[in-house]
């Protein structure tokens, strides 16, 4: 096998915690608002990465009713010890609102990756981005951002005051000791998403730092003792897109190192592709992984093959394009994109999907803040069907129904067969492009006093609203699509399933972006939804859901 092209988990896959047991590597990601929380995927050779089932799928491990759009589950950090997996996450509850963040850390276990999952169990809430660190003594510590609310407002750094570091007592189930502050960055600023490892008597840290956007990048130090002092990397930041030649990848920082059975080094981080021409990174923050290499115990990433690790005195410290995985020459030149979720797929509802989740929904879908209600979620109220019951608007923080997915791909068409029967002008349901709720496209089918059935675009875009173009409809069963190509996308609709008709305006793409209206940290969705203002009954029935890259 060749090269691995990055990014290795394409579309919103952020902050991720790569670790290796055995011969399986697992990358658990951030989730915020989407349910249910922290997506993990394993790989055998780091180029096919396969979902399996997220860990926090059942309310008495994660319930974010009622959190707004970004808050949820940050920065989870997953590792192995003493044949137990360990689950370490945040689930915040505010980041932008006053000074404050609220942000309670929680710890769950379970003997394989699969589960089950052990109730959570509180550890602190000083600071977000926990993690988890296994000594060799067999000790346990926690390591945390501390949040400072009495610092400067962002962008300066006086809020982000440090890393904690305190120990974990398994049979007590909870942090004890005395809490240390290890860890205060470098002059970048912005110090999060602390690791600790440990590697020929030193031990290591690694932090984010920058902020989470062009400037971010991942810095590293190194103590004899494990409280520090850490004296910092000679050639900081150890890897960063920011100040390197043009790339695609940008953003890059957030890092977890893993080792492969032969002793190479890799570090997993989180990036962002902008559209182009834009600053705009409509899929999200996505994951790449680089090897690294070791210089009289320092990391450094390893650059492409015929290049120097050191130009004009400086370590070439922005992300390779492509990376050797394990059992790969780390001279080949020949590359290949990786095998991830960017691809051509139907999801049928008729029990035929063979990767599922909570109520036999395909796994690749994601529900907003809460566990999925059978009474709302159906795979079997009627037969070959997905039937949607009624929520509250587009715009709630509580109970929308909405079964989505990321985009993967700049460029894709998503469409579904709907059928619905709306007696009220408070029914709509269809499709649905979206990144949060004051950023969102959707086409409706709802009723109108005069015209009966209609088809309708709605959009909200920096919670401004516009419907536009009613149209009638007949009673009976509705295809509806979208087709983006890269800035622009444009939703349609059909009658019979072959000829189709372009409805509503272009819809702008960089509006779905972290970057466009207000700070966030997701990327865009496409998926179905119903709603029921009135009196939350109404209900429509899904035959299946395509997305096409490309």
């Amino acid at each position: 096998m060749p090269r691995v092209l990055n990014p290795v988990l394409t579309g919103f896959h952020a902050d991720p915690s790569m670790i290796r047991v055995g011969d399986t590597y697992y990358i658990a990601n951030s989730t915020f608002e989407w349910y249910p929380g922290v997506e993990i995927h394993q790989s055998k050779d780091m180029r096919i990465w396969e979902s399996v089932p997220s860990p926090l799928a059942e309310k008495r491990l994660l319930d974010m009713t009622g959190e707004i759009a970004s808050c949820g589950i940050w920065a989870p950090c997953l590792s192995y010890s003493d044949g137990l997996f360990y689950l370490i996450y945040t689930n915040v509850r505010n980041w932008n609102i006053g000074p404050w963040k609220d942000t309670p850390n929680f710890l769950t276990t379970a003997p394989a990756i699969e589960g089950p999952w052990s109730d959570p169990v509180f550890l602190n809430a000083s600071g977000f981005d926990p993690s988890f660190f296994h000594d060799d003594d067999g000790k346990k510590w926690l390591v945390n951002m501390e949040w400072d609310w009495r610092g400067a407002p962002e962008p300066a750094t006086g809020q982000f005051s440090g890393i904690l570091l305190q120990e974990y007592s398994p049979s007590e189930k909870k942090l004890t000791g005395p809490i240390r502050k290890i860890y205060q960055g470098s002059e970048l600023g912005l110090v999060e998403g602390p690791h600790l490892y440990k590697r020929n008597g030193w031990y290591y840290i690694f932090a984010a730092e920058g902020g989470t956007a062009y400037h971010h990048a991942e810095t590293a130090g190194r103590s004899r003792s494990l409280s520090g002092p850490y004296e910092m990397h000679p050639h900081n930041p150890l890897i960063t897109s920011y100040g390197g030649p043009a790339q695609p990848v940008q953003k890059a920082g957030h890092a977890s190192w893993c080792d492969s059975p032969d002793g190479r080094s890799y570090i997993a981080f989180l990036c962002g592709r902008p559209l182009p021409g834009t600053k705009n990174c409509v899929l999200g923050r996505e994951t790449s992984i680089v090897e690294i290499e070791w210089h009289e115990d320092w990391p450094y990433v390893k650059p492409e093959p015929g290049k120097s690790r050191f130009v004009e005195g400086l370590a070439q410290n922005y992300p390779t394009a492509s990376f050797a995985p394990p059992g790969v020459s780390d001279t080949d030149t020949e590359v290949v994109p990786p095998v991830s979720t960017s691809y051509s797929r139907i999801y049928k509802f008729d029990g035929s999907e063979k990767q599922t989740g909570r109520l036999g929904l395909p796994l690749d879908f994601k529900t907003l803040r809460n566990e999925p209600d059978p009474a709302v979620y159906s795979l079997s109220a009627r037969k070959g069907f997905l039937r949607l019951r009624g929520g509250e608007s587009p715009a709630s923080h509580f109970h929308q129904t909405l079964l989505a997915r990321r985009q993967t791909d700049f460029s894709f068409s998503a469409e579904t067969r709907m059928e619905f029967s709306p007696k009220y002008f408070q029914e709509f349901a269809g499709l649905i492009w979206r990144y949060d709720e004051p950023n969102q496209y959707l086409l409706s089918v709802s009723h109108d006093e005069k015209l009966g059935k209609i088809l309708l675009v709605q959009t909200m875009i920096g919670k401004s609203f516009m419907k536009y173009n009613p149209i009638p409809v007949p009673d009976g069963g509705i295809w509806l699509g979208l087709t983006v190509d890269q800035h622009k996308g444009r939703f349609r609709y059909s009658l019979d399933g072959k000829t189709w008709r372009a409805t509503g305006p272009a819809l702008d793409a960089a509006v779905l972006s972290d970057e466009y209206y207000t700070l966030g940290f997701t990327g865009a969705f496409a998926g179905m939804f119903c709603a029921d203002l009135a009196r939350y009954s109404a209900y429509a029935d899904f035959e299946y859901f395509s997305y096409t890259a490309g």
